[in-house]
């Protein structure tokens, strides 16, 4: 059997309305929302009765997702926003963008903070890490020629 595909990445925050916002502006489409909830999610995730509200984010092409998760029950029992990107685990997602000086400005107006610098990758691409909404550490990309 083969991998089909990779469906979504899962992230975790307390202000759910706020992150949506933020991936809206980045151009992330808000396919809905949901509340996630009962023994059987807990039989899956391991936690338990739960009590999770989600909201589903696609990218313009239609290719993939982000779950964005805000659990009520049971409580969130670890925060590694702020970690710097060389620490160990899941730590950030990247987004290839037209214009990344016209999305650093864009994003800016929703709190988003430049880690580094904007830096150029031979005549492929400009990069450059940003913080998003409660610490989320997210990359950008602008292919170049």
């Amino acid at each position: 059997m083969a991998l089909k595909r990779m469906d979504n990445v899962g992230i975790v925050v307390e202000d759910l309305e706020g992150t949506i916002d933020f991936f809206r502006e980045l151009g992330l489409e808000f396919e809905g929302r949901a509340t996630i909830e009962g023994e059987w999610a807990g039989r899956i995730t391991g936690l338990g009765d739960q009590h999770v509200v989600i909201a589903m984010m696609r990218t313009p092409d239609g290719h993939s997702r982000l779950e964005l998760s805000r659990f009520l029950k049971p409580r969130v029992v670890a925060d590694h926003r702020n970690a710097p990107v060389n620490a160990l685990g899941y730590l950030r997602v990247m987004f290839t963008v037209d214009d990344i000086d016209d999305t650093l400005e864009r994003l800016r107006t929703r709190g988003a903070q430049l880690v580094g610098e904007v830096v150029q990758y031979k005549d492929a691409y400009r990069l450059c890490y940003i913080r998003g909404p409660e610490g989320l550490l997210i990359g950008l990309a602008q292919e170049l020629g």
